[in-house]
């Protein structure tokens, strides 16, 4: 079996949850409708494109390994919008755009919002049958996006390169043991003329969460419902999914 093996690290990422209020939540690690959004951006699928996101998440699974959840930074955000009425009939294809309105015409927003403060995650991506694009085609894209990659939200840039990797293995979870030994290779044969790797050691995987058909090669110690199926992105409507989580003990 073969699947699709990247990296994710960020000083700041967002992984978000069901928005309530002003309240704007961050998991502990990445959501599906996260994920298909950075492969979506990596293709050059545009928002609007319904039936390309669909195709997309009908295609694929997802198993995420959990390096370091990162620690929890809250952010007050304060923000100038518009109001539905204002934009009504004017074209605003940039944020510039959307303000360039009298100010009493703008209205004052205010929220909280939650980052993950230096985060590291690996994920791996299985193919269905009827997949749109091979792993070796996803491969290419991330390397070499046509979108800018984020984190969740565009103020969170990937702080390494993703190094997507296509590699042979049982499950998900043999697929990390091979990618980092992979990533480990590639980091000992970059190092300085002071014998210095350019990037930190990837750290061991103590968690696995995957969607239901993807094979993990680890039992569930939980189960949840998440609200991260993508029924409609230009409109943000989500529905619910199964997934599952095992606790790991990888030997560094």
């Amino acid at each position: 079996m073969t699947f699709l093996v990247f990296q994710l690290q960020a000083q700041l990422a967002a992984w978000g949850e069901a928005a309530v209020g002003e309240y704007r939540g961050s998991a502990d690690h990445p959501s599906e409708s996260a994920l298909l959004g950075l492969i979506g951006a990596a293709l050059g699928i545009h928002r609007e494109d319904d039936a390309s996101h669909a195709a997309l998440c009908k295609g694929y699974g997802f198993a995420v390994g959990m390096q370091s959840s990162g620690k929890l930074l809250r952010d007050y955000h304060t923000a100038q919008v518009p109001g539905r009425v204002a934009l009504k009939g004017r074209p605003h294809a940039t944020r510039s755009d959307e303000l360039a309105m009298p100010r009493h015409e703008l209205n004052t927003v205010l929220s909280t919002r939650d980052y993950r403060q230096d985060g590291s995650w690996l994920v791996a991506v299985q193919m269905f049958e009827g997949a749109p694009y091979t792993l070796d085609d996803l491969a290419g894209a991330i390397r070499h996006p046509r979108f800018a990659l984020y984190l969740g939200r565009k103020s969170c840039p990937p702080a390494a390169p993703l190094f997507p990797q296509v590699v042979n293995a049982s499950s998900a979870y043999q697929a990390f043991i091979v990618y980092r030994a992979q990533l480990r290779e590639r980091r000992d044969a970059c190092k300085d003329r002071w014998n210095r790797p350019p990037l930190e050691e990837s750290a061991p995987i103590t968690r696995i969460a995957w969607s239901d058909g993807v094979d993990s090669g680890v039992k569930a110690d939980l189960s949840v419902t998440r609200k991260d199926r993508i029924i409609r992105r230009k409109g943000w409507q989500f529905g619910d999914r199964a997934e599952h989580i095992a606790m790991v003990n990888e030997a560094s």
